[in-house]
């Protein structure tokens, strides 16, 4: 018979599940371009109306998620990424840990060139092969990664884009799971998450959510931590929910707070 965990007797048989927010500063160069396409977006977003109005909106905040996550990734250059970004720099300090430790890991992100870059940034800096699953990647191929994962010597690290690690996945060879950037919508984060927290799994499960202190990232998981209704009205929205914000709500969310940058 299909063992549901929300059966009672499951729930008990799993091990635990800790989630923990991962604060990160921004860099001097990350904050000057973040403060720039603020700048920009909003005067374009005042102008704008209707559909064209709800399209800056979604830019503006994939462009800024994307400058929290490395000014390489903003601006698509193929620069160096090392010590040029807070996150970066923090996951690269934790995942030696979790390595030193002889654990595995699941890294999530939602956008498939910031998952190229980190793959080649961590395979250069740890010497090892780290796999990276998203939606372009073949079915025999994706398959042969979920086998090699599951094995005793395959590689420790695994980078998935969110929407093709969401569904269909059993991972349990992971004890962490990084969400890198975030999705703002807490059923697919959580779904993403029980690739690794399912049946099957006999460790405790330490699940990290990054977020830049000061950044509409702060602001919007705040905002979602204190409306629980927020939470529940967005499950099946994605991110539409934020295009219905006024220009000024808009304005005090992208503005960063002091104490955004490391050495402020």
């Amino acid at each position: 018979l299909r063992r549901l965990k929300s059966d009672p007797k499951i729930i008990q048989d799993l091990p635990e599940k800790i989630e923990i927010k991962i604060y990160c500063n921004l860099t001097k160069e990350q904050a000057t371009l973040y403060k720039a396409v603020v700048k920009d977006m909003l005067r374009k977003i005042e102008e704008g109306s209707g559909i064209k109005r709800k399209g800056l909106v979604l830019s503006a905040f994939t462009r800024l998620k994307q400058v929290c996550n490395h000014p390489a990734h903003f601006l698509d250059d193929g620069s160096e990424l090392q010590g040029r970004s807070g996150k970066l720099n923090r996951i690269t300090e934790m995942l030696e840990e979790v390595l030193a430790e002889g654990h595995s890991a699941l890294i999530f992100t939602q956008f498939t060139k910031m998952g190229d870059k980190l793959k080649e940034y961590l395979q250069n800096v740890f010497g090892q092969e780290i796999l990276f699953l998203h939606g372009g990647v073949p079915q025999k191929v994706r398959d042969r990664m979920i086998i090699r994962f599951s094995e005793k010597n395959g590689p420790k690290l695994f980078i998935l884009s969110l929407k093709a690690g969401g569904l269909g996945l059993n991972l349990t060879r992971a004890s962490h799971v990084f969400h890198f950037d975030r999705w703002w919508n807490p059923a697919v984060e959580n779904q993403a998450t029980v690739r690794a927290f399912r049946i099957g799994q006999t460790k405790n499960v330490m699940v990290y959510k990054f977020v830049c202190e000061g950044t509409l990232e702060e602001k919007i998981d705040e905002m979602i931590e204190s409306k629980k209704e927020l939470a529940e009205s967005i499950i099946d929205t994605g991110e539409g929910w934020l295009t219905e914000m006024t220009t000024e709500q808009l304005k005090e969310l992208f503005t960063l707070r002091r104490g955004a940058v490391f050495d402020e």
